[in-house]
């Protein structure tokens, strides 16, 4: 049988990808399965075989290529090399506010999110990784260890929890402890507080960069 020309397989993928996304927004991570993916996109299941290897290789192909978090280039502004030039305090101000962007405006993301806080399995850990490795990535190309005095990467990383519990909370809860997060005017709220959370870390260690 010959191989369909390559953009239509190339629509095909696309349609996986979206699959997935679609399923794991509506109904979560346990009916994800490689017929009900099938299904979903409309095609026969052994084209996921066939594209990806199998269901684990398709999920962490919608991780990487369905836009489903922010990349580094995303979170630093779309200018990396810019983005390491500025001073420490600046990167992590500016950082918290690519970050809040990019997760809000991906609703999909955070069902997915919010489906993750109960279910636990080898294709969330798919997910996970991709997360963790953009992370850290990050973390290492422009908050080395010992930056500023402080350890960035678990500030970087109870900052980022607090924002994604916010943004998962605002799909369903006006207030959160007084502040509108379902407002623009919320979120400017709290980024202006991790700002001066930033600002506080930074003046009480001595070794700002």
């Amino acid at each position: 049988m010959p191989n369909p020309p390559l953009r239509d397989r190339e629509a095909t993928r696309a349609r996986l990808i979206a699959a997935v996304g679609n399923l794991l927004a509506r109904k979560g991570f346990k009916a994800l399965g490689v017929n009900a993916v099938a299904r979903e996109a409309g095609v026969d299941k052994v084209l996921i075989y066939r594209y990806f290897g199998g269901l684990p290789q398709l999920i962490a192909a919608f991780g990487q290529e369905g836009d489903f978090w922010p990349s580094v280039s995303e979170l630093t502004g779309g200018d990396p090399v810019a983005f390491g030039r500025l001073p420490l305090d600046e990167r992590l101000r500016r950082l918290t506010r690519h970050f809040v962007a990019g997760i809000r405006r991906r609703p999909l993301t955070l069902e997915i999110l919010a489906w993750e806080t109960v279910e636990r399995n080898e294709l969330t850990a798919e997910l996970e990784m991709i997360r963790e490795n953009t992370h850290l990535r990050l973390t290492e190309m422009f908050f080395p260890a010992g930056a500023g005095g402080a350890d960035l990467q678990a500030v970087l990383g109870l900052v980022g929890a607090g924002l994604s519990y916010l943004a998962l909370r605002a799909r369903d809860v006006q207030w959160y402890n007084g502040v509108d997060i379902q407002s623009e005017d919320g979120w400017r709220r709290i980024e202006a507080a991790v700002d001066q959370i930033v600002a506080g870390l930074l003046s009480s260690t001595p070794n700002r960069e």
